[in-house]
């Protein structure tokens, strides 16, 4: 035990971004999805509660383009990250999973 050296934290730029992607962007994706489709279904419940309001009505179907709208571009953003790690053989991140793995960076020495 060495109590008077110092104590040096090691982290690298890898375990941090798989730490963000795990713990913010993805858990925040999800949610931005659901909120989409509970704004859907609430757009149909008011459209379908609402049969003899024709204002309410055309609330609900406003309600519910939103909520498709806001769900395909979810989906089109999947869609789109997907397409552009397939095509470009991109190694090291998993979408399905939430992780990134970064080759090793080596300064070139001059």
């Amino acid at each position: 035990m060495d109590l008077f050296s110092t104590k040096v934290a090691h982290a690298d730029f890898d375990s941090f971004l798989t730490n963000i992607n795990s713990m913010i962007v993805n858990p925040l994706i999800k949610f931005i999805f659901a909120v989409t489709v509970v704004y859907f279904l609430y757009g149909v419940f008011e459209f379908l509660s609402n049969q003899e309001n024709e204002e309410k009505k055309t609330s609900g179907k406003n309600h519910m383009l939103w909520g498709i709208i806001g769900i395909t571009i979810m989906m089109g953003v999947w869609f789109f990250l997907n397409l552009i790690i397939s095509t470009f053989n991109i190694e090291g991140i998993n979408p399905e999973q939430g992780t990134v793995v970064l080759p090793t960076y080596n300064p070139p020495s001059r």
